[in-house]
């Protein structure tokens, strides 16, 4: 083989490694640090007029650990205060469950607070709120303290002072918790509109039957680490169908009126402090009231 096919061979290789150097260095040193703030208007026929234009801030999955500090999440609440939310929703997973997480033990109310929403904060826990032991749930009562409502099997009413109102309800953890939608949905009307927080997504398909308008989740890190051509590398429980973003949960039992799902990426990671290809994301709603032709 001549001299410059060997040379050329080397450069390659070598350049091949620097491209796969800097891919990881991006993974594990760049992307976990970046935020996405994604935005996105929500149409529905059940809307009450006087709820047109209210704006839904969801985050989920900070995993508050040694891999995202306290310094972090200050300015992800700076970032949500300056969207001046109406409703503010948490979707689970506050801190990580590790053995060896001293800020599980932190008030982080003071930080909350600081986060408003003239219509309402609410939370459900997700699986990692379960501590490291997994056996009994362990989350520290920062966000109750913060004041944000936390819906387990159960549901509020929004009502504005036109005395028009929506629902909001919320699950148990699906893995590790009791979910009872039964008992959450008993007072949801069919012809209201009714919002759902549920951390894992993939229950939309037990839920589907349900009069739910809206489910907002989290869990599945948007994959995590998502490659070209390959996919999400990281599948958890009852995150594997929906992944991220906004789906239309399709059911022959729901003719009229749609079964809509968004899936937020979350702000941490667990496990490695990785991600390539889902960037931690804030989600942006804003409902719209969706004016039919008999209207």
């Amino acid at each position: 083989m001549a001299n410059t096919e060997w040379l050329w061979l080397i450069g390659a290789a070598a350049a091949l490694f620097a491209f796969f150097l800097a891919v990881g260095a991006y993974a594990f040193f760049v992307e976990p640090f970046r935020l996405a703030v994604t935005r996105r208007e929500i149409e529905s026929a059940w809307l009450p007029a006087g709820f047109d234009g209210i704006k839904i801030v969801q985050f989920s999955d900070t995993h508050i650990g040694p891999d995202f500090s306290v310094k972090r999440l200050e300015r992800l609440i700076s970032v949500i205060a300056a969207e001046k939310p109406d409703i503010v929703a948490f979707t689970g997973d506050l801190f990580d469950a590790r053995k060896r997480n001293p800020e599980r033990d932190q008030d982080l109310s003071p930080l909350l607070s600081r986060i408003e929403a003239p219509l309402g904060k609410f939370a459900v826990y997700g699986n990692h709120d379960f501590g490291y032991e997994r056996n009994k749930r362990s989350t520290n009562p920062s966000l109750a303290k913060a004041g944000f409502e936390l819906l387990l099997n159960d549901s509020k009413k929004i009502r504005l002072p036109s005395g028009e109102h929506l629902s909001v309800a919320g699950l148990d953890d699906y893995v590790l918790g009791r979910p009872d939608p039964a008992r959450a949905f008993a007072k949801l009307r069919p012809d209201g509109f009714n919002l759902l927080l549920a951390h894992e997504p993939d229950a939309a398909a037990f839920l589907v039957r349900y009069p739910i308008d809206l489910q907002l989740s989290g869990h599945s890190h948007g994959g995590q680490v998502k490659l070209p051509f390959v996919g999400a590398l990281v599948r958890t429980k009852l995150g594997k169908r929906y992944l991220s973003g906004l789906h239309v949960v399709a059911d022959r039992r729901r003719p009229r009126k749609p079964y809509l799902l968004y899936v937020n990426r979350g702000i941490g990671t667990t496990r490695l402090r990785v991600r390539f290809g889902s960037v931690p994301e804030l989600c942006v709603i804003t409902l719209r009231r969706k004016i039919t032709s008999g209207a």
